[in-house]
């Protein structure tokens, strides 16, 4: 008998996973708002391979409305954008259409970006992720992956990430701000938080937690 691998193991439970929870799973947009919204976050950026992030986008608009926020829309083409900003109609005057490379926007102009969003069908999806990581930001970040089930994408962030079988799944990474240098010695408290996610085995709902760790002493050189 053929013994299966981890990642074939992984595979499979992924996609029992994403079938039986498909009737009864969270609409995306609405997690995607929500997150962002719960986050406050300010500067909110997706990046997308073509102009099927009109849902997403529309998701941050929403968040934008209660933060206060800027939504950037970073595309690969002017027919994307065009086809973008049809898709959102009025909505769109709140978004700022970009045509450019992610990669190199978010490491430099967008590199304050506290909620960031990345479609995984462009095919440098990975990179993106790592400028985001590797960035010198001064405040922490949210990074979401959508259409992760379309490239088998889930292990982008290593342990870091969360994959919620939402949708065509979703990969959730918390960033950590970069810790301060100098300060003369000082200390302060910093709270460690990570994402859980419970599946009712009656009911097929999806529960998403924020479990924060008690609270570390850290002393800043």
């Amino acid at each position: 008998m053929a013994c299966w691998s981890a990642e074939n193991a992984t595979r499979a439970y992924l996609k029992t996973m994403k079938m039986v929870t498909r009737a009864k799973e969270p609409d995306v947009a609405e997690f995607v708002s929500a997150l962002a919204a719960g986050n406050n976050a300010q500067l909110m950026v997706v990046a997308s391979a073509n102009a099927t992030c009109s849902s997403t986008t529309l998701a941050l608009v929403a968040a934008a409305h209660q933060t206060g926020g800027r939504v950037v829309c970073i595309l690969t083409g002017t027919e994307e954008l065009c086809l973008s900003a049809k898709a959102l109609g009025l909505d769109a005057r709140r978004v700022e259409f970009v045509i450019g490379e992610a990669q190199s926007l978010l490491m430099n102009d967008y590199r304050e970006a506290d909620f960031v969003v990345i479609d995984c069908n462009l095919k440098n999806h990975e990179r993106i992720f790592k400028a985001v990581e590797e960035g010198k930001r001064h405040n922490g970040t949210v990074v979401l992956g959508y259409n992760a089930f379309c490239n088998d994408s889930w292990s982008w962030g290593g342990s870091k990430t969360q994959l919620l079988p939402i949708g065509e799944g979703l990969l959730l990474t918390r960033i950590a701000a970069k810790a301060k240098v100098g300060g003369g010695g000082g200390g302060g408290f910093r709270k460690r938080s990570h994402w859980v996610v419970k599946v009712d085995k009656c009911t097929g709902e999806e529960h998403v937690f924020r479990v924060r760790s008690p609270q570390m002493k850290v002393i800043e050189g």
